[in-house]
């Protein structure tokens, strides 16, 4: 236990390090990363292709690393398309796993379905989107119509202050995710009624790093992300609390993202495995892997953690997956 509580602390420096490489060097593609290809250790071979979610991805990564301690000749790639981008490629055959921040819609599952790939749905952790300023621009709370009026479609609003007299009078510059990302449809449904209805005139990106370093390097940044990406760069970002109606301001937390009361911007976070690929006994270890030891997997990434009946109910989704019974 002691060594795998020094090699968690070892990985968790690992990400930091990594989520800081990936925000200098980042590209609007996404970009990716692989594990493994050593030799020696567990009896598990082969490659497993992971793409989707941004936000799932230091998830994914940690996973991919603590999975290869122990099966160092399972080959593991997990890229960061976006989790639009991320099904479009899981439903042409591409990958085996789909990771999302949001569940898989109608027409990806009609994609699916028209060639033949058939998945299984696994809540893996929790997430908050977070909403952020650069860390002199000073706001504790914004509402939820506030945020739509700000973020929604057609919108005009450049300064915080047209919001409310009592709020910063500085130009804002606006960063958010591209139109692949699950952070993007997600909130643009809870917070503007809509999915996808948004104003255009901001910063986009499917690479959360980037969303945070615009928002870190400009004096009027504003943006939202997940909750993770605040987590590890909170010393340069300022965290905005949301007041949902009548109810009280409430900042995202570990706490208040699986109890729920951070609303509306609470949500699972998903992997999405193939059924073909789960008959490979690589694709499945990984998987059962992931849902034993998730709770380590996302102390390591900075993400909130599956409660125990979520966990259960995650185990029995593999179970279904590895069936051919999950869609």
């Amino acid at each position: 236990m002691r060594g795998r509580f020094q090699r968690l602390l070892a990985l968790g420096l690992m990400a930091v390090l990594a989520l800081a490489v990936a925000a200098c060097g980042g590209d609007d593609g996404g970009g990716s990363s692989s594990s493994g290809g050593g030799s020696g250790g567990g009896d598990l071979s082969g490659k497993i292709a992971i793409d989707g979610s941004s936000t799932v991805y230091p998830f994914a990564q940690a996973a991919a690393e603590l999975f290869n301690e122990e099966n160092p000749d399972v080959r593991i790639t997990v890229g960061q398309s976006g989790t639009g981008g991320g099904f479009e490629k899981f439903c042409a055959g591409e990958t085996d796993i789909s990771t999302a921040s949001r569940g898989i819609e109608d027409d990806e599952k009609e994609s699916c379905a028209g060639k033949s790939v058939n998945y299984g749905e696994v809540q893996i952790a929790n997430d908050g989107i977070s909403v952020a300023t650069n860390k002199n621009l000073k706001v504790e709370c914004l509402t939820t119509a506030q945020l739509k009026k700000l973020w929604d479609k057609g919108s005009k609003i450049k300064n915080l202050s047209e919001l409310d007299s009592s709020l910063p009078n500085t130009p804002l510059s606006l960063y958010g995710p591209g139109t692949d990302s699950g952070t993007f449809d997600f909130f643009t449904a809870e917070i503007n009624g809509e999915e996808g209805q948004t104003r255009e005139d901001y910063e986009a990106s499917e690479d959360d790093n980037q969303l945070v370093t615009g928002v870190a390097g400009d004096e009027g940044g504003l943006g939202y992300f997940g909750f993770s990406y605040f987590e590890q760069n909170q010393d340069k970002l300022n965290l905005v609390g949301v007041q949902d109606g009548s109810a009280e301001c409430v900042k995202p937390s570990a706490a208040s993202i699986q109890d729920g009361s951070y609303k509306p911007l609470s949500r699972p976070l998903y992997m999405y495995p193939g059924e073909k690929a789960m008959s490979r006994p690589e694709v499945k270890g990984f998987m059962d892997f992931v849902v034993q030891n998730q709770a380590d997997i996302a102390k390591a990434a900075n993400i909130v953690p599956l409660t125990d009946a979520q966990a259960s109910t995650a185990a029995d989704e593999v179970k279904k997956a590895e069936s051919g019974a999950g869609s």
